[in-house]
């Protein structure tokens, strides 16, 4: 078996630490809970798969680190790091748990039942 680059070993633990959190998803819904079917996940993104072509599985791996930059991978949005996009309406790099933070301290009422533009709304007032 080829050695794995170092992108690609990232690739499986970053998929292996999805499924050892239960973050890991399946593609019909619902989460992984098989080892083996999390390893099939992690090889299949990692472009190591024995059982794809080359140019496939390097095909799967660009794909795969562009979604991890774009932060779309479940472990980024577990842990709210889901980069902010320019939008017409603007930017915003303040998440939502960080703009409920800053309502608790300043004892905005309502705030857990906010999204996050309601949130920045009352904050600004």
């Amino acid at each position: 078996m080829p050695k794995q680059s170092s992108q690609q070993k990232k690739t499986v633990e970053r998929v292996m630490h999805e499924y050892k959190h239960g973050e890991l998803q399946r593609a019909q819904g619902g989460k992984v809970k098989n080892p083996k079917q999390a390893i099939a996940i992690a090889l299949h993104e990692a472009g190591a798969s024995k059982n794809e072509s080359g140019s496939k599985n390097r095909e799967t791996l660009r794909k795969t680190k562009s979604k991890e930059r774009r932060g779309a991978t479940g472990q980024a949005r577990a842990e709210g790091k889901r980069k902010a996009r320019s939008s017409a309406r603007g930017s915003s790099t303040t998440t939502r748990a960080e703009l409920y933070e800053q309502a608790k301290r300043r004892d905005i009422p309502g705030g857990s039942r906010m999204s996050k533009a309601e949130l920045a709304r009352a904050l600004k007032r």
